[in-house]
């Protein structure tokens, strides 16, 4: 039960975090234009680089190995301090490397000084602490206070394009807030310690470890809107970015099963239950395969007028980049189960290294050609062959440890439903008016439809969902040792 509780935490705010966008977005497109957008876009990508190199893949360590110690106060305590101050250095050395590049880069230079608000916010992130003690009301309650903070300071304080930095400031000066109010919570949980006796030097080898695939996966994520500004204009940048927050929203909610899942299997494993870290592993993969392709395939269905509605004509590019796009929320529903929920917590770093590695040299051998061919979409269609080749070399490299059969259980009537729910929403969507009440109407039916469709085809999904729910997930889990 505890694991639904904590889905059910982090999956509330995940809705809540896209409810704020379907405000704040088509405000913003209206107010800052396709070239505000896509300045904010390129410089932030650019700020991304100096983040993750100055978190060193703490993120996913810490949470990993609070989560291998979080039963002895003494070793948990240690662990926080040791990996906090390691970060709080290499954040500094980042920042001051950010120091050189602005002093020989003679453009945006006002712009970049906001974004590197977010750089010093990330020398105090320290949800990856309560990530691993899977305390994830305390993470969800910061940033549901913190989007709301932001959500009214944009409209009180953001009125046109001349507004831009004060935008970039207000968010990146909400990343710092949300971090550092998180701080007061610590003390439910650390205990006095010698810090003479701390030691960050064993942290900094396993967490380089995983700060090679956060490069790469920062490569293929934020490198495209980096070579849109340089190769094609900001306007481009802005056009795909568009595209990547609202494909990447519909994205969370389906992911949110990582964050909660990782400190779980990670602690299973750690007692040496290498059954039941398999057993997890088919439970969130039939989960999110099961809630992926429907996203996936609505998303899909009402692009065209979610697009006109939602980002105004001025952004029409945005509709073939985003149904392109689209197909990434079930490849990357099935990799982040398969490389956050189960290689990461099962310490099998090198095989996923090696799988973000090939999706990093993916995309830039093909966004060259692809990005000056067709520009965005050419850029989309390489996100797409990266995330390709992500969740098929970790769906080979797992083959001798797992069974495809539990694995891809009832996929063919997932497709089935959702081939159906689509073809009826798209249909529908070519024929209704272009309003915000026929687009809530095609949503609204396109998921009854596909539920309906799930019972009637007897997906094995429901079942598991009620044992759970009654507490026999147990008794369940027999069935797949």
């Amino acid at each position: 039960m505890k694991i639904i509780k904590n889905y059910l935490y982090n999956a509330f705010y995940q809705i809540f975090v896209l409810l704020v966008p379907l405000v704040t977005i088509p405000y913003l497109a209206r107010v800052l234009g396709p070239t505000g957008v896509g300045i904010n876009s390129y410089t932030n990508s650019i700020m991304q680089y100096f983040i993750v190199f100055g978190s060193i893949g703490v993120d996913l360590y810490g949470n990993r190995q609070v989560a291998f110690v979080r039963n002895d106060p003494k070793k948990l305590t240690k662990t926080f301090f040791e990996i906090f101050f390691m970060r709080l250095i290499t954040i500094v050395l980042s920042y001051l490397t950010f120091a050189i590049f602005l002093v020989i880069n003679d453009s945006y230079q006002i712009y970049y000084l906001a974004q590197s608000v977010s750089l010093i916010a990330a020398a105090f992130d320290i949800s990856w602490f309560f990530m691993g003690l899977e305390d994830f009301f305390v993470t969800v309650a910061r940033n549901i206070l913190i989007k709301l903070i932001t959500l009214i300071s944009i409209f009180i304080f953001v009125k046109s394009y001349h507004d831009l930095n004060l935008y970039i400031l207000i968010l990146s000066m909400s990343m710092l807030l949300g971090n550092l109010i998180m701080f007061p919570s610590l003390k439910k949980y650390l205990v006095k310690i010698d810090l003479h006796e701390l030691s960050m030097k064993k942290h900094i080898k396993p967490s380089l470890v995983l700060f090679l695939p956060q490069v790469a996966t920062q490569v293929y994520g934020v490198l495209n809107k980096t070579m849109l500004g340089i190769m094609v204009s900001v306007e481009a940048t802005g056009y795909f970015d568009q595209s990547d927050k609202m494909v990447k929203m519909a994205l969370a909610i389906v992911t949110a099963t990582g964050t909660v899942m990782l400190p779980h299997v990670a602690s299973a494993f750690s007692k040496g239950q290498v059954e039941k870290t398999k057993y997890y592993l088919y439970q969130s993969f039939q989960f999110v395969t099961a809630i992926a392709i429907p996203i996936m395939m609505g998303l899909m269905a009402v692009t065209a007028k979610f697009v006109t509605l939602f980002f105004t004509k001025s952004f029409l590019p945005v509709i073939p980049i985003m149904l392109i796009e689209s197909v990434v929320i079930m490849l990357i529903a099935w990799s982040n189960v398969l490389g956050i929920q189960y290689l990461i917590p099962t310490k099998q770093m090198k095989t996923y290294t090696i799988s973000i590695v090939i999706g990093a040299v993916v995309n830039i051998l093909f966004n060259i050609p692809l990005i000056l061919k067709w520009g965005a979409v050419g850029a989309t269609t390489s996100t797409v062959l990266a995330e390709l080749a992500i969740t098929c070399y970790q769906l080979f490299s797992v083959r001798k440890q797992i069974q495809y059969k539990k694995l891809f259980w009832d996929l063919p009537k997932y497709l089935i439903a959702g081939g159906l729910m689509f073809e009826t929403i798209f249909e529908l969507d070519r024929v209704l008016p272009g309003t915000w009440k026929m687009l809530i109407v095609e949503i609204a039916l396109g998921i009854i439809l596909y539920v309906v469709l799930l019972i009637i085809f007897k997906v094995k999904i429901i079942d598991d969902f009620k044992s759970m729910i009654n507490g026999k997930g147990s008794k369940e889990y027999e069935t797949y040792k």
